[in-house]
């Protein structure tokens, strides 16, 4: 399984644009997220991931990782080319790359 850190992760957005999938429940996006992130709840992707693209750059987000690694693991299974878990989710976003998404 592939991962990006926050940090890469800010970096990479300042060249091109992955597709940020955030997999955390409805309640925790509407609290605090990153800018342009589309949102399909875990519990949702077997259904949905027919809505993504599978040659896309992907990184998938939740609060601290570990949802987002069981979702890249199952999109890696799938056939899915380029799915990068954020590390530390989130949380680590707030704390290492922008402050003013809220912390929860």
């Amino acid at each position: 399984m592939k991962t990006i850190s926050a940090p890469e992760l800010a970096r990479r957005l300042e060249q091109a644009a992955p597709l940020l999938l955030d997999v955390r429940e409805p309640w925790e996006f509407a609290q605090a997220r990153i800018e342009g992130s589309i949102h399909i709840p875990m519990h949702q992707i077997p259904s949905r991931h027919g809505e993504l693209d599978k040659n896309a750059e992907i990184v998938v987000i939740c609060h601290h990782g570990m949802r987002s690694a069981q979702v890249t693991h199952y999109l890696d299974q799938l056939g899915f080319a380029q799915v990068y878990n954020l590390s530390g989710g989130i949380d680590a976003w707030s704390r290492e790359v922008d402050p003013n998404v809220p912390l929860y």
